[in-house]
């Protein structure tokens, strides 16, 4: 056992017991002793993991797929503390059935939080609503975060630096503050411990088929959601939009899911491919290594508004904030086999632009969307059609929250959302 996290949870503990272990005062002592004894201060990481590998007597460690992985350092009947190790992970939009905080150890992380209004509970596992983004957070090396048990904290993480370590000292669980729901913006929420045995299994039959190209794939997944709860319906469409748009015939199944829910499933759609958009940035996190590109695209992510995500450019590095991330989108750009792409943004092939001209032309193109102001000569030489084009290709991306309207102003604000900057005991830069 490491003595440093047996000292720390003793600690926890003894304030703790001192206020009749009421759940409440739980977040602000943990978050309390985390400040006044910082493990990025003082835990050595490298002699933890050989202590860890080489000494058996360790508290009771869980079969959590949480963390790549999760340490158990102290355990207690009441709560317990663990190191969660992030290689490429990036958190869903979650709230939690615990209370505690957490404590950067090492890295740094975009934190999120958000709201969810105008609930409407369709079965007890599944619930439509608005989610909205309060505030984006920089958490750097020191940083300490309450967690509060509920709805009331919905957030997500985004790990900058390969690994990101962050200590959590946590209840094992607070009644009456479950499910603890995942949330698909901008409408979903899912209990993610409820499984539906059957449903999953079809999933994996229509895997199966998708991966052998089954011809019936498009017109059986058609069948079902035609017949299918809104809940399970739902779930299948997550499972198959991807090939379904694939094949052309996502627009026919939409129809008949929308046919059949009516009003109900209007916000799903935007959901749907939401989802497909998080999930495409979550997967280029994977294949980047640069702590600044992952910081953009986290950004992207996370970040709703053009003037947020400009300000939090403008906190992490130096110099212009349009100028830094158009340096980002070079450094990003890629040609291959498929085309010329600059993240999720693939060079329209309609043009016919010759492909050692597509590059400066793409750039060329984004940096006037995003900045505005008259066109230069390279992209005087396109018609206003072709023009339209490139800037629906980047609309359509990731880039999409960046872009200034036709007319080069500034889009109106929708609601507000903060953003600040929690500095830590060390800079990750």
């Amino acid at each position: 056992m490491d003595p440093f996290f047996t000292g720390l949870g003793q600690n926890v503990y003894d304030r703790w017991k001192q206020e009749n272990f009421n759940l409440s005062a739980f977040p602000r002592i943990a978050e309390e002793a985390l400040l006044e004894n910082p493990p990025s201060d003082t835990v050595d990481l490298g002699s933890l993991i050989q202590e860890f590998l080489l000494n058996d007597e360790q508290p009771f460690q869980t079969s959590s797929g949480f963390g790549q992985p999760e340490l158990i350092v102290y355990d207690n009947p009441k709560f317990y503390i663990q190191i969660l190790f992030w290689l490429d992970g990036t958190t869903d939009i979650h709230q939690h059935e615990f209370s505690g905080a957490f404590h950067v150890m090492e890295g740094s992380s975009i934190h999120s939080h958000f709201e969810f209004e105008n609930i409407r509970s369709v079965t007890a596992h599944f619930r439509l609503g608005e989610l909205k983004l309060k505030d984006a957070t920089l958490l750097e090396t020191g940083s300490t975060v309450q967690i509060i048990s509920g709805r009331s904290c919905i957030h997500s993480l985004f790990h900058l630096e390969t690994p990101s370590v962050t200590v959590v000292i946590r209840t094992h669980s607070d009644p009456g503050t479950g499910p603890q729901f995942t949330y698909l913006p901008p409408y979903v929420a899912v209990d993610p411990v409820h499984h539906d045995a059957l449903t999953m299994r079809r999933k994996q039959l229509l895997d199966v088929m998708e991966q052998t190209g089954d011809s019936d794939y498009a017109e059986l997944v058609a069948e079902m959601v035609g017949e299918l709860d809104f809940e399970r319906g739902f779930f299948i469409l997550q499972n198959c939009i991807g090939n379904l748009r694939n094949l052309g015939a996502w627009e026919d199944v939409w129809e008949v899911f929308s046919s059949k829910h009516g009003p109900l499933a209007e916000p799903v759609a935007h959901t749907l491919l939401e989802i497909i958009r998080r999930d495409g940035i979550a997967a280029m996190r994977g294949n980047i290594e640069d702590v600044e590109h992952r910081f953009f695209l986290a950004l992207l992510l996370n970040v709703e508004r053009r003037e947020d995500i400009l300000e939090m450019v403008s906190r992490k590095s130096d110099g212009d904030s349009l100028e830094t991330i158009m340096r980002w989108a070079e450094e990003l750009m890629q040609v291959t086999e498929s085309g010329t792409w600059i993240l999720d943004a693939g060079f329209p092939e309609e043009l016919g632009i010759a492909e050692e001209e597509q590059p400066v032309l793409f750039l060329t193109a984004l940096n006037h969307f995003i900045r505005g102001g008259k066109a230069v000569a390279e992209l005087k030489r396109l018609s206003a059609r072709d023009l339209a084009l490139l800037k629906e290709t980047f609309a359509r991306s990731s880039w999409s929250s960046l872009l200034l309207p036709l007319q080069g102003k500034n889009p109106p604000s929708k609601g507000s959302s903060k953003v600040k900057k929690t500095a830590g005991s060390k800079n990750p830069k």
